[in-house]
């Protein structure tokens, strides 16, 4: 997940007039401005359906009044197949848990949802056994039988004691034991004398775990544990979690899913993640963005699908995707990620159309430092560029320069996982696509052919 995601943003409301026009002109200069194409191979589809996932950032319910029932109502769970859950809290004494402290027992669990907030429609009791988010989720499950839902482990805010968590067969056995019954037998705490809680309270909320380690060996946060053993003892806490899910399978007559999030980045690749650790997971997604960000003075795109010739680096979806392939991930588990926002600079010149241009710095986003969600760039004013050949995409006011994925680019993106036989699209995150536009573009995509 991008490092800096938490802070609060306001939602967009609709379209402004002449967009279409103006991307219809766009894609023209686009062709223009861009590099000779890529001649894409096609290959046969892997067995089942495309996966179309995307991350619920669960301390958006609070920062941006995002809920469970939006994603019903966006029409997006009737789209998807998983919804990977951010992200399940792994204390400094190796084991998952809900933190005493702060409010997360309360959104996760305790919260009693009014009617109109509730995917059924129905206020919750006081007295239930769960409530809150999860409640909700299981709501929306039920809805949606072929939705499934996992626990991602870690971020790039929750990483800090993975490595000491994966340390030894002890350690490992003892996390990955607290983490299955918490998130998948569903055995709550009580807190603060609520009724929710208790063994079992949330079980067949969560049928899945998504190790999310930012980044095995180092590289992450700062503050986080890291070693050089981290490379293989990620392999060994992802046995340990097949192992622990399969005993659980076999108890329940249930499916469990284990899947695991990787970097962009090649040579973090090779220094933290074994080709055995394929095998051991149902799927993994690539985090096809954040290529770029306010660290650049230099305008670019943080998750073109190709680097166009003139580009500041070779950093693209295609060389991630191949860089896998070529280390032993199957095709047909490796999914791309894309961003639901994007990356923003100021003081641009018009050189270009302030593609790959000098800046002042960063410009204001919603969700931080040069970042705003697709729901705030779908209606920015400025000129809009589609680069059809490389899947990219940019804003230029005159001043401010901004690269996202619109519909079009994620369409793009789809086609190329089909072709190409990949395991399907994954986004983050839901609540920077509120009416459900991107993972209509991903279900579309995927699903055409």
């Amino acid at each position: 997940m991008p490092a800096d995601q938490r802070a609060r943003a306001t939602r967009a409301g609709g379209r402004r007039p002449g967009a279409v026009a103006a991307l219809a002109a766009a894609v023209l200069l686009g062709a223009v401005l861009t590099s000779a194409f890529v001649v894409i191979v096609a290959r046969a589809e892997p067995d089942g359906e495309p996966r179309r996932i995307a991350y619920f950032a669960e301390w958006n319910i609070a920062n941006r009044g995002y809920t469970v029932r939006d994603i019903e109502e966006s029409g997006a769970a009737e789209r998807l197949t998983r919804v990977l859950w951010a992200f399940g809290h792994v204390g400094a004494d190796g084991r998952c848990g809900v933190p005493a402290d702060g409010n997360q027992a309360w959104e996760l669990y305790q919260r009693r949802y009014p009617a109109e907030l509730s995917v059924s429609g129905e206020a919750d009791g006081y007295r239930q056994p769960l409530a809150g988010a999860l409640n909700q989720l299981r709501a929306l499950r039920e809805r949606h039988p072929g939705l499934g839902a996992s626990i991602s482990l870690g971020g790039w805010n929750g990483s800090a004691f993975l490595s000491d968590a994966a340390l030894t067969e002890e350690s490992r056995r003892a996390f990955v034991a607290s983490c299955v019954d918490l998130w998948l037998r569903g055995d709550l705490p009580h807190r603060d004398g609520e009724p929710q809680g208790g063994p079992g309270a949330a079980e067949g909320v969560f049928d899945g775990v998504d190790l999310d380690w930012e980044w095995p060996g180092g590289g992450g946060r700062t503050g986080n544990a890291a070693r050089p053993q981290d490379r293989r003892n990620l392999t060994l806490l992802a046995a340990e979690f097949r192992r622990q899910l399969d005993a659980l399978s076999a108890e329940t007559g249930r499916t469990y899913t284990l899947s695991v999030s990787l970097p962009h980045d090649l040579e973090r690749m090779r220094a933290g993640y074994e080709p055995e650790l394929y095998d051991l997971v149902d799927f993994a997604t690539v985090q096809g963005y954040d290529f770029t960000g306010s660290w650049s003075a230099t305008t670019d795109h943080h998750s073109q699908l190709y680097a166009p010739r003139d580009a500041p680096t070779a950093t693209s979806v295609d060389r991630s995707v191949r860089g896998y392939l070529s280390h032993g991930l199957p095709a047909d588990k490796l999914v791309v990620g894309f961003p639901g926002f994007g990356r923003g600079w100021r003081g641009v010149p018009p050189d270009g159309f302030g593609r790959h241009a000098p800046s002042a710095g960063p410009a204001e986003g919603g969700y931080g430092e040069g970042t705003d969600a697709y729901a705030d760039l779908r209606d920015r004013p400025g000129l809009r560029f589609l680069d059809p050949l490389n899947g990219t995409y940019w804003i230029y006011d005159g001043d401010a320069w901004w690269t996202f994925d619109p519909p079009e680019v994620v369409a793009l993106k789809g086609t190329y996982a089909r072709e190409r036989g990949l395991g399907g699209l994954m986004l983050w995150n839901l609540d920077m696509d509120p009416d459900g536009e991107l993972v209509a573009a991903m279900d579309e995509s995927l699903g055409e052919g």
